[in-house]
């Protein structure tokens, strides 16, 4: 059979191509990764595989376009201005795109020849790590792209930036630690060199994200690159004013600025000048825990269920991105805190303030992106008008606060300065002018015209006064000419042959076909019913009326660069006024959410302590009030210093009693203190932690070959390996996974550890009654239990912490409310007498033996008394008369009648 397969690009070169196809294969080489977006005309088409995958991401149809090599080319498209929405479900897919687009007219093509075709050149690749479009992007989410790298000492470091708001930030670290830095942010793509590929610290990596991991050559990942970029991007000659990099970070920044310079086609990056991040000024959140806690992703890994989700009143886009952000690497400066806690505090007591400020901020775009959008070409009047109504937003701000009377806390201080314009004068005329010059509602792209406002330039005011008043112009003209020949028939009309032209009935046209007349109208066309003229002030305004739309998208065109190019100068104190924004929209929401869920400011100590009086849990409470129920709240106190508190506290109690929330919030509650946010209790006392461990349940990972058990015991080791005395730990029922003898000694050792070795502030829940022995022993142990009441055969749990430990745990009737058959709960009922009786006789259970059936606390009254009834029976003593009467009775005993 003939071979019918398409052809690769490859494969295709081999042949003798057409100009158009050799352009579009030398064009594919240069992103053989990417789907080649190739642009003709109203089109971005695709050809071979990259059409077949296209069709198959995008439900598209397939098709083809002459051949190539003896066969058909695959060929698939999309049209130019719906692009954005398949490049989104395209990159979902995880696709990397490159746009080329056409670089010259058709034109400007045959002045190098009659047969040459238009030049093409790919102009941005789009990746998950690089997008810009508003539309791409999910608004309140921000998008990190990272590159990590290695120094030849083994030390690594991360280099982290957002594209679309120039965000960057350069941070060395262990290699230990990598796990944790890179999963604290909204990871879109990462970057490494394919020579680090196979690197230990990277094992696993792949597997705790979503984000695509991208390989680059070793070159571009080195610190000579590294500083060879950084220098181009920032336009300096030596890196001193920037800051002393490591050979590791270098290498990240050069991982990192040439990919970004690769996806934007070789323009240099638009990002601010790197931060430096520093891992002991923030609070360490391993993977697992952040998985537990649920902090900004749940399980399902969406945004609902969060602790964000809960505690988010935001209204501006880049104050939801610097919630998230605060929460997913909350801080360990006391100072940076504190300041966040006095500007929550300034909103809660400034009522009115905080409302007039919600007011304004609603009306505030994302100033980061749209600037960012501009910067890099991609923006339109939209942005602009954006960046003008920020501004405006933001000085409404700054004014309300600074007539608020109070006494602004340092953080809104500034904030209020910066946004009030004072000193930018660059800045306000600008602002004032964006706001004069647009319409109300502009197009998305500058090239559709029609955004500059009537009375701003008045060049365009008279181009467009043509083009919009022609018909009047035309009118006016037809007046003259009907009174200069003396023909009241005669009309200018248009056609798309002649254009506009003079027509008169033909039994009238004789003294225009003679002089003077025919000195200033043209005969143009005789036809058997009139005839046409034209005049040269006719012809002239013609050709004004079919240029004045190009002129006035080029005037606006023009105008819209200027601004632009205002905007690019302005950046850096457009990036302080976008940053004030948020801080204040941070704050301000923090305020309205304390307000909402009596949240209070948490009191910051020196002393390693946790003293929490009515804490809840902030998610399970908002869940339970949106059903119309409240939440249990409870008290903790933990104390590493060892001054009249334990430090390490073991959690007994029933399943479904409220241990693992018991946990989780108390877990919850030191991030959010550590975030600068109010804490969801009647108060709080606490000494920062430089890290929170969570092991509270846990998942096949069959992936990776690992049972649950394994992966609780890879969390477990984690644990015990990396906590410090300065740690806070939640640990739930680490064992239970294995054989009871093993769990118990496994669970057993870890608490001696925490409190022996690691000495931190630890919650340890457990079905092992075993291990409350242990706080007898310990001095820093103390127990503790979750209450729950028997009534009537039911279970009930309280939600309430006790002092001391459980006596029960409740398993078998917590499998009856589970729904287990009556009769598996009565044998599991028979089986936990014995063994309490005598928990050697587990050796001896008739496990696989029939059982016998015995009355207990389970059968209800009514059932035990027709049991009775029947066991009393002898039924071949019995006459059918008696046992009809029989049946009757225990009809009645069944139903609980006398």
């Amino acid at each position: 059979m003939p071979d019918t397969a398409p052809k690769s690009p490859a494969a295709a070169a081999a042949s003798e191509p057409t100009p158009f196809m050799a352009q579009y294969l030398s064009i594919k080489a240069a992103q053989p990764d990417a789907l080649l977006f190739f642009r003709m005309g109203d089109f971005y088409e695709l050809f071979f595989e990259d059409a077949v995958t296209a069709s198959r991401v995008l439900d598209i149809t397939l098709t083809s376009r002459g051949e190539h090599d003896g066969a058909p080319i695959p060929m698939a498209g999309v049209p130019y201005h719906a692009a954005e929405g398949y490049l989104a479900r395209l990159i979902k897919a995880g696709c990397r795109v490159a746009v080329c687009e056409q670089t010259e007219s058709p034109a400007e093509a045959k002045k190098r020849g009659s047969k040459s075709i238009v030049r093409r050149e790919i102009v941005r690749v789009v990746t998950p790590g690089t997008l810009t479009e508003e539309t791409l992007l999910p608004a309140r989410q921000g998008q990190a792209l990272a590159a990590l790298a290695f120094s030849g000492q083994g030390d690594a470091a991360l280099a982290v930036c957002d594209v679309s708001t120039g965000q960057f930030e350069l941070t060395a670290l262990e290699p230990a630690r990598i796990a944790d830095a890179l999963l604290a942010w909204p990871l879109s793509e990462l970057v490494i060199s394919e020579t680090d590929r196979d690197r230990p610290a990277l094992a696993g990596l792949r597997e705790m994200t979503a984000a695509p991991v991208t390989e680059r050559p070793a070159r571009t990942g080195t610190p000579k690159t590294g500083e060879a970029l950084l220098k181009e991007a920032f336009g300096v000659a030596a890196l001193d004013g920037l800051g002393d990099f490591s050979k590791a970070e270098l290498a990240a920044a050069g991982l990192l600025l040439d990919y970004v310079k690769l996806t934007q086609a070789g323009r240099a990056a638009r990002l601010a000048v790197p931060k430096r991040g520093e891992p002991r000024g923030t609070l360490l959140i391993d993977p697992a825990t952040r998985a537990s806690l649920e902090i900004d992703r749940s399980y399902a890994r969406g945004r609902e269920g969060t602790l964000l989700a809960a505690i988010d009143r935001t209204v501006t886009a880049p104050g939801a991105r610097l919630l998230a952000a605060q929460l997913a690497r909350p801080s360990r400066d006391r100072s940076e805190i504190e300041a966040r806690y006095d500007a929550v505090s300034f909103f809660a007591a400034e009522r009115s303030a905080l409302g007039d400020v919600r007011t304004a901020l609603k009306s505030a775009p994302d100033l980061e992106r749209a600037c960012m959008r501009l910067a890099l070409g991609r923006g339109g009047p939209r942005d602009l008008q954006a960046l003008a109504r920020a501004l405006g937003a933001g000085q409404q701000c700054a004014a309300i606060l600074q007539a608020s009377g109070a006494t602004l806390p340092s953080r809104l201080d500034t904030a209020a300065r910066i946004l009030g314009l004072g000193d930018l004068t660059g800045l306000r005329a600008l602002a004032s002018e964006l706001s004069a010059a647009l319409v109300d509602t502009p197009p998305m792209l500058a090239r559709d015209g029609g955004f500059i406002a009537p009375g701003w330039d008045k060049a365009l005011d008279e181009v467009r006064s043509l083009r919009e008043d022609s018909r009047r112009v035309i009118a006016e003209m037809q007046v003259r000419y009907a009174e200069a020949t003396g023909i009241n028939a005669l009309k200018i009309k248009f056609n798309n042959v002649l254009g506009y032209f003079i027509e008169v009935p033909a039994r009238l046209a004789d003294p225009m076909l003679k002089p003077p007349l025919a000195n200033d109208f043209i005969h143009r066309q005789t036809m058997s019913g009139a005839v046409r003229f034209s005049t040269t002030e006719l012809a002239e305004l013609a050709g004004r009326i079919s240029r004045a739309e190009e002129e006035s998208k080029a005037i606006e065109m023009a105008l819209f660069e200027g601004f632009c190019a205002r905007v690019a100068a302005e950046s850096e104190t457009l990036t302080r006024v976008a940053a004030a924004i948020a801080d204040i929209d941070v704050a301000a929401g923090n305020a309205v959410w304390a307000d909402e869920t009596g949240a209070v400011r948490p009191v910051i100590d020196a002393a390693p302590v946790f003293d929490a009086k009515g804490l809840r849990h902030p998610v399970v409470e908002s869940a339970l009030r949106r059903e119309g129920k409240g939440f249990t709240a409870n008290d903790l106190t933990l104390d590493a210093a060892g001054k009249g508190a334990p430090r390490f506290l073991l959690v007994t109690g029933p399943n479904m009693a409220g241990k693992s929330t018991y946990l989780r919030q108390a877990a919850l509650a030191v991030i959010l203190a550590q975030a600068g946010c109010f804490v969801p209790a009647a108060s709080l006392r606490l000494g920062l932690a430089d890290r929170v461990f969570s092991r509270v349940g846990a998942s096949d990972d069959l992936s990776r070959g690992r049972s649950t058990f394994m992966v609780e015991m890879v969390e477990t080791a984690a644990i015990l390996n990396q906590a410090t005395a300065e740690s806070f730990v939640i640990l739930d029922e680490v064992g239970r996974g294995t054989a009871t003898w093993d769990g118990l000694a496994i669970a057993w050792a870890a608490v001696e550890h925490l409190h022996e070795q690691t000495r931190c502030r630890a919650i340890f829940a457990t079905h092992y009654h075993e291990l409350t022995a242990l706080a007898a022993e310990l001095p820093g142990a103390a127990n503790a239990s979750l209450k729950a009441r028997e009534w009537k055969q039911d279970l009930i749990f309280l939600h309430e912490v006790q002092p001391g430990p459980a006596d029960r745990s409740y398993g078998v009737q917590v499998a009856r409310l589970a729904g287990l058959p009556r009769s598996a709960v009565s044998r599991a009922a028979q089986i936990l007498k014995q063994l309490e009786a005598s928990p050697s006789a587990a050796e001896s259970l008739p496990l696989f033996a029939a059982a016998p059936i015995e009355l207990d606390t389970d059968v209800p009254p009514e059932a035990a008394a027709v049991l009775a009834a029947l066991d009393a029976l002898d039924p071949d003593a019995l006459t059918p008369r008696e046992a009809l009467a029989m049946l009757y009775e225990l009809k009645i005993l069944g139903k609980g009648k006398a």
